[in-house]
């Protein structure tokens, strides 16, 4: 088709004829979401994404241990002294590291010859337990106070901002250990492996709140100055909704970073008050009792090395999936 200089687009495009260039952009384009674009993030760390597939298998192994246990191992407290050297509390096996065998996948443990397979199990499922709802009770208080805090200003932020600093300072430890001795075998209502549970997430949790509380806040104090909350005083929101649909939306991705990373915190935690006896009580298997009950058998290194190793992948795992996913909702971070 021949057109002349002083012709108009229109004439030199026939009618019913898209262009060249609007014929490869009959797709739209597909935008990303804050989500996909964090996900995006994580999955090109390598090393946080092993750490969420470590803490994905703890999950299941804790859930499913009683199957796993039924398949391959024994019931966790079940003595078995025919595997068991009476003399010297030894295992009878012949192997340097204990009783390995199709039978005790990770040997037994003195003087009792319990399988240390199942109780490594079993006491994964104490551990995530109470770091898990730990993690939450701390969490609630410490999200709840903190924006409180950070939006109201004044009064509300000087109270709570002294408990905070009362809370941080409060010997956490040495409570725990005079809490736990001094609590009945029964009380509240609840007694044995319940009660102990609750009062270690109790003592954990709510002791705990403070670091979470001065995070939320300080992000708080950033986001009430945003150009979106202002928008919602002016249209008259009342600080509840603001405080609801307009901040804690935007404080989920600090809140989440920050759980992830207290997890592992609360299960070192509370393995400590188990090594020091004032937490799970026995024959219950946790993996700090384990621990404890190892240090008279030194000359048994597998006796310490199984819940040892539990302890230090689970506390990798959730520290390098909390790094990567603190890297993936904040590059700015990086």
């Amino acid at each position: 088709m021949v057109v002349g200089p002083d012709a108009s687009i229109s004439d030199q495009v026939p009618v019913g004829e898209p262009p060249a260039e609007a014929e490869g952009s009959q797709k739209a384009i597909e935008g990303r979401s804050l989500g996909q674009i964090a996900w995006r993030r994580l999955k090109r760390d390598k090393a946080a994404m092993a750490g969420g597939i470590v803490i994905i298998l703890l999950i299941l192994i804790a859930i499913f241990a009683p199957l796993i246990v039924h398949a391959w191992g024994y019931d966790p407290n079940s003595f078995h002294q025919e595997t068991m050297d009476p003399a010297t509390q030894a295992p009878t096996s012949t192997f340097p590291f204990g009783a390995f065998d199709s039978k005790h996948l990770m040997g037994v443990e003195p003087p009792f010859g319990r399988d240390i397979f199942s109780r490594v199990l079993y006491g994964a499922r104490i551990s995530l337990l109470i770091a898990f709802l730990a993690t939450l009770l701390s969490v609630v208080i410490g999200a709840t106070l903190g924006v409180i805090a950070g939006y109201l200003g004044g009064w509300a932020d000087w109270l709570i901002s002294r408990a905070m600093d009362l809370f941080l300072a409060f010997p956490i430890l040495v409570f725990a250990i005079a809490l736990a001795g001094v609590i009945p075998d029964k009380a509240f209502g609840l007694s044995g492996d319940t009660l102990r549970i609750v009062l270690l997430i109790f003592i954990i949790g709510f002791f705990n709140w403070g670091y979470m509380a001065r995070i939320v806040r300080g992000q708080t104090l950033s986001l009430r100055e945003r150009e979106f909350v202002d928008a919602s005083r002016s249209l008259g929101a009342r600080s509840g909704y603001i405080l609801r649909k307009e901040l804690l939306p935007n404080l989920v991705a600090p809140i989440l970073i920050y759980a992830t990373l207290l997890i592992p915190t609360n299960i070192l935690f509370e393995a400590g008050l188990s090594f020091l006896g004032v937490g799970i009580r026995p024959p219950t298997a946790t993996w700090g009792g384990m621990l404890s009950e190892a240090v008279r058998y030194y000359t048994m290194p597998h006796f310490m090395f199984w819940p040892g190793l539990a302890i230090f992948v689970t506390v990798l795992a959730f520290n390098l999936f909390g790094d990567g996913l603190r890297d993936a909702l904040d590059p700015k971070t990086r």
